[in-house]
């Protein structure tokens, strides 16, 4: 069966160009014009990662409801949790437009939006207005022109501490100059000192801790991914995400856009962050959280993600393409698989191809 989306929606929103057509996609769900999706909790898909309890392993990635607009109406979508932002402490008006760009035939997204946001306080009093208790991550990050970048997300962890219910660091987008620099062995292990001890006192205030993960780009080398590994594993992190967009532009069939500036994300992202995700998992070893991202389109890429390490996966490009009944789609066919996989939790296939993606060569 043809989702309506994918006949009424491309060619409608594809009439707009994709900022606008963003907007349009929030102004819908805030409207309640997209409706909610009823899916039966699956108890095989439940688990607990980093001190939390998911219904489900999909969530929302950071980069689409940047400013906390719609949070709970993305949860009534189907998605065991989403994550706002990213936020900087002033507001930001990003990059020139136009800075986001749809690849049709790739089912790419190249976007060089730049942390465009209303800031801390835009986003925190609407985080502090929700009503819900479902889980509502908050993506830092730093403004371009701050003279101290980890003042900027120990800024975050201190402003979001009593709405967050988990805190991701973005040094890993590819549009704000220098942000990468701070994956540098170095300059890392400053941040998560700051970080974390920003969070070790507000959780002594409060009484609650709150789970901080790093998101790490997949345009590492070997020894980038050693130097990462060796500082997460040095201080208290509670995960990795893995990944961010790519610059690379391997393998693509519109070669007219592949030209612009900005990160790639969406179905040609799927294989290499995968296998970043897999040998990011062979050097943090079984413990560690991880969520993966990157080229999520489906129940199968959704478990694919899992076997290759990842436990919890999160999806956002493919949105673009397939619609607001995508995350609905892959609970349910998730459910499906665990039939046929005839296994009591999902949790058991997690590694179940860790060498096999590890091995891979992208």
């Amino acid at each position: 069966m043809i989702d309506p989306f994918k006949r009424v929606a491309r060619k409608g929103l594809f009439l707009f160009d994709p900022e606008t057509a963003h907007g349009v996609s929030i102004a819908a769900l805030k409207s309640g014009l997209v409706p909610a999706c009823r899916i039966t909790p699956d108890p095989r898909l439940r688990q607990t990662v980093a001190g939390l309890t998911f219904e489900n392993p999909l969530g929302m990635a950071a980069g689409y409801d940047k400013n906390a607009e719609v949070p709970e109406a993305l949860l009534k979508l189907g998605f065991g949790f989403t994550e706002i932002g990213t936020v900087t402490p002033k507001p930001q008006s990003g990059n020139p437009r136009p800075r986001i760009f749809r690849l049709v035939e790739d089912e790419g997204v190249i976007n060089r939006l730049g942390f465009n946001n209303e800031g801390h306080e835009a986003a925190f009093g609407r985080l502090a207005a929700l009503t819900g208790t479902g889980i509502v991550g908050v993506n830092i990050g730093a403004n371009k022109d701050s003279d101290d970048r980890i003042a900027d997300y120990v800024a975050g962890i201190r402003r979001f501490y009593s709405v967050a219910r988990y805190f991701t660091a973005n040094i890993s987008s590819p549009n704000t100059p220098g942000l990468r620099d701070l994956q540098a062995r170095e300059s890392l292990a400053a941040l998560l000192s700051a970080v974390l001890a920003a969070r070790d006192e507000m959780a002594e205030k409060s009484g609650r801790e709150i789970p901080v993960f790093l998101k790490i780009a997949p345009d590492l080398t070997e020894e980038g991914m050693d130097d990462i590994a060796a500082e997460v594993l040095a201080h208290t992190l509670d995960g990795l995400i893995v990944s961010n967009t790519t610059l690379s532009r391997d393998g693509l069939k519109d070669q007219r856009q592949a030209k612009e500036a900005g990160g790639l994300s969406g179905v040609p992202l799927f294989e290499k962050s995968t296998a970043v995700l897999a040998r990011m998992r062979k050097r943090v070893g079984p413990d560690l959280p991880i969520i993966g991202v990157g080229g999520v389109s489906s129940a199968e890429t959704a478990l694919e993600k899992i076997r290759a390490g990842a436990d919890l996966v999160q999806l956002y490009s493919c949105m673009v393409y397939e619609g607001p009944g995508l995350p609905g789609d892959i609970v349910r066919g998730l459910s499906k698989l665990m039939d046929r996989e005839k296994v009591g939790s999902i949790r058991q296939l997690r590694d179940s191809k860790l060498d096999y993606w590890a091995a891979r060569k992208v």
